[in-house]
């Protein structure tokens, strides 16, 4: 195509791109890849269907968004300039459209045109500026769907049926002449509309109440419903043409009528610039990094209590699956925070792989092999890990405790959470915070006003109606928080560098602001010891077995109880054993009150034994088993006694377990072979589990290679379809997107001289299921009855049978 005839299609303006311009098309919508168009023609086809289309628009910003919305009500084709003037108006509106702000829209529209003519949404030279068909149907106006700038169809579109008569009152009541073609007194009517004089002067004979109509429609929706007999000042307006009927009961206000009042302009708020994300405080950024800091290592140390807790064996999963209510609350009340955080640090441990089901009959959430290995790694390692996870999951704890489209709740660890478009919202939050100078603390409704400007058709989704995008940002800032990506509101430094150079970088920044875990605690007489700071691993698992957690903040006390101790000797420990554990890591002295307390639970720890009958219990004392018969709290364990020092019951070994602890005793669980039972904790897995996958927005975009192949592919199936092919001697050109028809004889001949001489053919091939194909190949070897060559429209390497070649041409010059 020559470069000064201008396109008639879609498809002849993508054939006049270069590779670089048909790549870029391909990167910003990635769906038309899905399979590799076989041409340019296809690839039009695509770029036009219905699906394709919106969800191109779905990505433009505002201002890309309202240029196309302008070139949907404008002339097809229009010139540059009429769709400026839609934009920017005609400047006779009173002062009402400042001088920057057409300025600024003057400034942007090459921008904005330029993005649409990438993604393939418009076509053709500025003086026939054309927006793709599919695009003009779905922002065009009707009854059913208002266009987004609230205009109204045209005078010929409204009046398309109307009586020759009915025309005729409406030229003679506007003041102009009559006519008897119907089409003229349309040209007629649109003209007075788009007359500023004459419009004008009609307009001051209106009486006041007929304006008032004119301006509750003027800026959307256009339609109005009337009565049978309708008011005067209605009445006027129909009389005139103003007001067009669209059925018995609606009328509209034509396209041309409300440009002129809007003094020219498609719509009222033109947005060329986003808007600016304001600061609203200004911190020092060391305060923000150490901030962050304490924060990521608090939720490094809440992820590992939450796994703690759920290390024996977590809860029951829901049959529809997930997390139940009830469970989520017991979770929050043992790590202390609100039931919304809770579901926030349960799907991180899962989006990270430190947590799942472990797929037995009696289903529960219990820690992953993965969780060891995390254990095994530095403070700010495990944050790195949290944290990248974090950003890609596409899971949304904030849809906990709402309803999905069929009012149904919405659980913790459920299957209905993945919201695809989350992660991109998290990385475009983060990056408008990191835009910001270091320090610096968003106001939350600029970053929201922002993200609307970005994409303003992304807003409602999930079946809710809601501002989903809006939604998803809000909740990213709050677990920003939560998580130590932001401090006191600002971007911290390491996120800086895991957003930028990598979780390498990221962990060397935050590792000299995390606190250097201790090796030491503080007994206090009470029977309590205080941390006053992190601990080292082996000494905060011994200390968690050994006592209970009181308080947490920057020192956490723990309190020594007689279940604790009994909890620690559960798990093999003895008296001795506490006792050297005490005083190595103390740098108090050992309270007495904590010594006595040891020895008194471990001299009566194991005096009762208990085995599986269904279940018994087994003292050398007789005393000690007849004052558990005779204790009232014991009927619902429904004991009897076998032996002098045996006692029998019907429940089974736990519940005799908890029921005889509840009621103040000690006792020990024992084996077949008489040896006490020593549990441990930790030793509930789930088998090896992979993080849960993603759930894509869309098709993944490509990366450079997969676009140079595909480009070629597609220009080479171009060529094969249109390019002149030069026959053999004996016959006429083929026409253009034929398969070439030749004899076995000359086929041969053909590719043994292209393979001699490396040039390129055109074939017609038949595959084995009888599908016809054409091909750009280059021979490389022709033996055997196959020719080996490459394919230029698949970019490999291929053979092809040569009796299934229907034809073979040189590709012309």
């Amino acid at each position: 195509m020559g470069t000064t005839t201008p396109p008639r299609t879609l498809a002849e303006a993508l054939r006049a791109r270069d590779d670089e311009s048909l790549a870029g098309l391909l990167r910003a919508r990635p769906d038309l890849l899905s399979p590799v168009p076989g041409d340019i023609t296809q690839l039009a086809t695509r770029a036009g269907t219905r699906a394709s289309v919106v969800r191109a628009l779905e990505h433009l910003d505002r201002f890309a968004l309202q240029t196309a919305e302008a070139l949907a009500v404008a002339p097809d084709p229009a010139p540059y300039g009429t769709l400026l003037g839609l934009l920017t108006g005609d400047g006779q509106d009173d002062g009402e459209q400042r001088d920057d702000a057409g300025a600024a829209i003057t400034e942007a529209l090459p921008g904005a045109l330029g993005t649409l003519r990438e993604q393939a949404l418009v076509w053709g030279d500025d003086d026939r500026l054309r927006l793709v068909r599919t695009a003009r149907e779905l922002l065009s106006p009707s009854p059913q769907h208002p266009s987004p700038t609230g205009l109204g169809p045209t005078v010929a579109e409204a009046t398309a049926g109307m009586s020759p008569g009915r025309l005729q009152e409406i030229l003679a009541a506007a003041g102009l002449p009559a006519t008897h073609d119907p089409v003229s007194a349309v040209t007629a009517l649109t003209a007075l509309f788009t007359d500023r004089a004459r419009m004008g002067e009609l307009l001051d004979t209106a009486p006041m109440e007929a304006l008032a109509v004119l301006d509750r429609l003027v800026w959307g929706p256009p339609y109005g419903e009337v009565t049978p007999n309708p008011a005067p000042p209605v009445k006027w307006l129909r009389d005139r043409g103003l007001l067009l009927p669209v059925s018995t009961r609606t009328v509209v206000l034509p396209r041309e009528a409300a440009l002129h009042l809007r003094a020219g302009r498609a719509h009222r708020v033109p947005e060329p610039r986003p808007p600016v994300v304001a600061a609203v405080a200004e911190r020092d950024p060391q305060a923000v990094d150490s901030a962050a800091a304490g924060q990521a290592f608090l939720a490094v140390s809440t992820v590992e209590e939450l796994l703690k807790l759920w290390n024996g064996g977590g809860p029951v999963v829901l049959r529809a699956g997930g997390l139940s209510v009830r469970e989520l609350r017991k979770t929050a009340t043992a790590l202390d925070v609100q039931e919304p955080v809770a579901a926030f640090w349960v799907e991180l441990a899962y989006a990270a792989g430190l947590l799942a089901s472990d797929g037995e009959a009696d289903e529960r959430y219990a820690p992953t092999p993965a969780y060891d290995e995390w254990l095994e790694r530095s403070a700010q390692e495990r944050w790195v890990a949290l944290a990248t996870a974090w950003l890609t999951a596409t899971r949304t704890s904030g849809l906990v405790g709402g309803q999905d489209a069929k009012g149904r709740a919405l659980s913790a660890l459920g299957p209905d959470l993945d919201r695809s478009t989350a992660p991109e919202v998290r990385h475009r939050v983060l990056a408008l915070l990191d835009s910001l100078p270091p320090g610096t603390a968003p106001d939350p409704e600029t970053v929201l006003a922002r993200l609307r400007w970005e994409r303003p058709l992304r807003g409602a989704a999930a079946g809710d109606g809601t501002d989903l995008r809006s939604r998803i940002a809000l909740w990213t800032l709050n677990e920003s928080e939560l998580l130590g990506i932001t401090g006191r509101g600002a971007l911290a430094s390491q996120t800086r560098a895991l957003l930028t150079r990598g979780p390498a970088e990221a962990a060397g920044l935050l590792a000299p602001l995390l606190p250097e875990p201790l090796d030491h605690v503080l007994l206090q007489a009470d029977l309590t010891a205080v941390a006053p700071g992190p601990l080292e691993r082996p000494l905060a698992e011994m200390l968690g077995a050994l006592a209970d957690i009181e308080s947490k903040g920057g020192a956490t006390v723990y309190r020594f109880t007689p279940g604790s101790v009994r909890r620690a000797l559960d798990a093999g420990q003895t008296a001795a054993d506490l006792h050297a554990f005490l005083a190595t890591h103390s740098r108090t002295p050992v309270p007495q009150p904590l010594s006595y307390l040891i020895d008194d639970v471990a001299r009566r720890h194991g005096h009762l034994r208990i085995g599986a009958a269904s279940s018994y219990v087994r003292c050398d004392d007789e005393a000690v088993l007849g004052e558990i018969l005779a204790d009232k709290r014991s009927a619902a364990l429904r004991l009897r006694r076998i032996a002098p020092t045996v006692l029998a019951a019907l429940a089974d070994p736990a519940s005799l377990l908890d029921g005889l602890r509840e009621m103040g005793y000690a006792p020990a669980a024992e084996s077949a072979d008489g040896d006490v039972l020593i549990t441990r904790a930790g030793a509930h897995r789930t088998p090896p589990r992979s993080a849960p996958a993603p759930v894509p927005e869309g098709p993944p975009v490509p990366d450079t290679t997969l676009l140079g192949a595909a480009v070629r592919a597609i220009r080479a199936g171009d060529n094969a379809a249109t390019v002149v092919k030069a026959q053999p001697d004996a016959g006429p050109a083929a026409p253009p997107g034929t398969l070439p028809r030749t004899t076995p004889a000359e086929t041969l001949v053909t590719v043994q001289a292209a393979a001699m001489t490396g040039s390129t053919v055109w074939i017609g091939y038949v595959n084995a299921e009888g599908a016809a194909s054409q091909r750009v190949i280059a021979p490389v070897r022709v033996e055997g009855g196959f020719v080996t060559a490459y394919d230029h429209t698949a970019d490999e390497v291929r053979t092809y049978p040569l009796h299934r070649i229907t034809g073979v041409a040189e590709l012309a010059e």
